[in-house]
């Protein structure tokens, strides 16, 4: 039987690694995208993945984007809350409007991800959810307080959702990446890049697709006792 998975924010950086690694290992893929068409066309036409567009801030787009997902390719197994935003600023300068877009997305993102396919995952006594969080949802970071707020509210969403799935064998994990090579870091100065590599023992930058192995894992059958636990992908940089 060929599970289905969904990844939002799967079109581009980590989680394009994570949909492609899952399409890889068999599984029928769906991957989530914001606003940029251009490359989510161009990512369907290169791996055959479908791209669903919604704003995972806003619960009702989500609820109708998710079923037409499972219309399209059957009951949701797999969750990967992947999609995330920053809005960076010191905390004095900080906006309430820059407060709220990233709770709204990268917190409240996973509970209108994941609330409405728990009661089928309930009832058909499976389900896997992985969330995306962050080295700076672990340690802070300066002018972060929005998103390492939200980073550090995922893990308090896996911990609880992995005691109230347990019993139907859905389990909840998330990884912790630390500085990946994504387009995005790519495109800082070369000397804010150095300084960033300096600070992690394996000095390199990590690659999405090492994220996307550990998500790999997370879903498979074989860490089925793996429950609320934290994958901290970080080169060593942080230790919890």
């Amino acid at each position: 039987m060929t599970r289905t998975a969904l990844v939002t924010g799967g079109s581009r950086g980590i989680g394009a690694a994570i949909s492609k690694e899952l399409k890889a290992q068999g599984y029928a893929v769906a991957a989530t995208y914001a606003g940029n068409d251009e490359k989510a066309a161009a990512f369907t036409a290169e791996t055959g993945i479908r791209t669903h567009k919604w704003d995972v801030a806003d619960y009702e787009s989500s609820r109708v984007g998710l079923a037409h997902v499972e219309a399209d390719l059957g009951p949701i197994d797999i969750v990967v809350a992947n999609a995330g935003i920053t809005r960076d600023a010191p905390f004095h300068k900080m906006t309430p409007e820059q407060w709220r877009e990233v709770i709204d997305t990268n917190l409240t993102g996973v509970f209108n991800t994941v609330h409405p396919v728990w009661p089928g995952m309930r009832e058909r006594r499976f389900g896997r959810i992985v969330v995306i969080s962050s080295i700076n949802g672990q340690k802070g970071q300066f002018a972060q307080v929005n998103y390492a707020a939200t980073k550090a509210g995922d893990l308090g969403i896996v911990k609880s959702l992995a005691q109230e799935g347990a019993r139907n064998n859905i389990t909840a994990n998330a990884i912790c990446p630390g500085y990946i090579a994504t387009d995005m870091v790519m495109a800082v100065p070369e000397a804010v890049r150095d300084s960033i590599i300096a600070q992690i023992p394996a000095g390199r930058l990590g690659k999405p697709e090492e994220i996307a192995r550990c998500v790999s894992f997370l879903v498979s059958d074989e860490a089925q006792f793996v429950n609320g636990s934290t994958i901290t992908a970080n080169g060593g940089q942080y230790f919890v």
